[in-house]
């Protein structure tokens, strides 16, 4: 009997677990959460480049093919909370290898769209699947490494994110210059499949907190549904021709699921978020301030190409290559800047992180061609959010008790992806408004102008780090 028992364990033996289990084996775990990181972030940049070619191809408008960028980002944020608290109950290994296949899928399915319907349709699972790994890259990595060198685990996984968003914008115009647009989906299959057999092969199996029932599924509902109302009201609320009636009663649902949102989770035996928690002033002005500084990059990541292609008549290939500008220096400052928090401030780097952002936006605007200034613009903006980013993200955790880590690493990542739709949608709707304010002859001015809304959101997010000072002097 005792046999049969150590022969079922050995069949239950993954097929590389001796090579996970030596001093470096660790490694390999952390390669394949770069898989999963270095695909959802060129999925989240690649695109940003291809909504002009989606615009012509589709015969549609700036405002309806913002929501192919929008719906993934609305799909990921939606999901991460309630797929980082699964996957506590089911186990990191069976989600985060699911990931991989529903993101290939996908990626499949959105390069062989027939229609503008169904690429959303599509990107919709795109979202879910990237949503899934996720909620999960930072709790295996953290899981696999020991303290010694957790850190620089991590901040491997930031360069492969930082990699994805540098190499997403070059790589999606030069796709779409040469071939076709449904390339820059088709690329991520092959990086998928890849990610998906290092999954399997390497990723330990862990232990599962409990049974299905205590998820707060309910509380996941509710959740998704005011971040799509959310967002929808700001994505159409406030066009030039929207209604407002509408918009006022969209507003007050999103009110009152917020509000139900609260009551659930306090009543919740095992709730998604721990209400208490979100309380703490580091905590919530700190996810305020990541959305806003997320907003910040991606507000600027979707008009720079419209006036590339529109104004300036680059095409994609030079268009992705310029752009490239922006996530570079949000790579290049990330990791520095992570140093500098621990040596210095955390406080003070959130701060300077901003004003960079915010400076690199009022240079955009003040530029009326492409001149190596514009560029060190787009740099600086990079710069600011790859500054800000460490050194908020660690003062939040700093201040997280340890039991709500997972909890506060997921709604960190949401936060962060809610940015990314803020930013889509808050540069959409300042180019219509300022293009209806200033006529048909205003076209490059009105772009000009979404850069200042984009300065406006860094001094905000600038300003909110000084009144976390005030809040807490706990964690500097």
């Amino acid at each position: 009997m005792h046999q049969h028992a150590t022969l079922a364990r050995k069949d239950r033996r993954l097929p590389l677990e001796g090579v996970i289990q030596r001093p470096n084996g660790m490694w390999f775990i952390v390669g394949t959460v770069c898989f999963g990181a270095f695909m959802a972030a060129l999925d989240a940049s690649i695109i940003s480049i291809a909504l002009p070619k989606l615009e012509q191809a589709f015969h549609t408008t700036m405002n309806r093919i913002e929501w192919v960028s929008l719906i993934y980002l609305l799909a990921l944020a939606g999901c991460i909370v309630a797929f980082g608290r699964l996957s506590d109950l089911l186990g990191r290994r069976p989600m985060y290898t699911l990931g991989f296949g529903v993101f290939i899928v996908g990626s499949a399915l959105c390069g062989a769209s027939w229609s503008l319907a169904s690429l959303l349709v599509f990107r919709v699972v795109q979202g879910i699947g990237a949503s899934l790994l996720q909620a999960n890259s930072v709790s295996i990595i953290t899981a696999a490494a020991d303290a010694e060198r957790r850190g620089q685990a991590i901040g491997f996984q930031a360069l492969a994110q930082g990699l994805g968003l540098s190499l997403g914008p070059l790589v999606g115009g030069v796709l779409t210059h040469i071939a076709s647009w449904r390339l820059i989906f088709y690329i991520n299959v092959p990086v998928g499949i890849l990610g998906t057999l290092s999954a399997l092969l390497f990723l330990p199996r862990d232990r599962r907190e409990g049974a299905r029932s205590h998820f707060d599924l309910v509380g996941a509902l509710v959740l998704a549904f005011l971040l799509i109302v959310t967002m929808y009201v700001l994505k159409e609320g406030f066009r030039p021709e929207s209604r407002p009636v509408l918009t006022a009663i969209l507003l007050a649902v999103a009110v009152l699921a917020a509000a139900s949102f609260v009551a659930i989770e306090r009543r919740a035996d095992s709730p998604l978020v721990p209400i208490n928690y979100l309380r703490e002033p580091i905590v919530w002005l700190g996810n305020l301030t990541s959305i806003l500084s997320f907003s910040v990059m991606y507000a600027v990541t979707l008009v720079v190409p419209y006036w590339f292609v529109h104004i300036e008549g680059l095409s994609s290939a030079k268009a992705g290559l310029l752009l490239t500008a922006l996530p570079v220096g949000m790579a290049l400052c990330t990791p520095f800047a992570g140093r500098l928090a621990d040596r210095w401030s955390k406080l003070k780097v959130s701060a300077v992180g901003m004003a960079l952002a915010a400076i690199g936006s009022g240079c955009l605007f003040t530029f009326t061609r492409i001149t190596p200034a514009f560029l060190a613009g787009l740099f600086l903006v990079g710069c600011g959010v790859g500054t800000f980013t460490p050194a908020n993200n660690a003062r939040v955790m700093n201040a997280t008790p340890a039991a709500h880590l997972g909890v506060a690493g997921g709604i960190l990542n949401m936060s962060r992806t809610l940015g990314m739709g803020v930013g889509v949608t808050t540069g959409g709707v300042s180019v219509e408004l300022f293009s209806a304010a200033f006529g048909p002859h205003g076209e490059a001015l009105a772009y000009r102008c979404s850069f200042l809304v984009a300065a406006a959101l860094a001094l905000i997010a600038f300003a909110l780090t000084f009144v976390r000072q005030k809040s807490s002097q706990t964690t500097t």
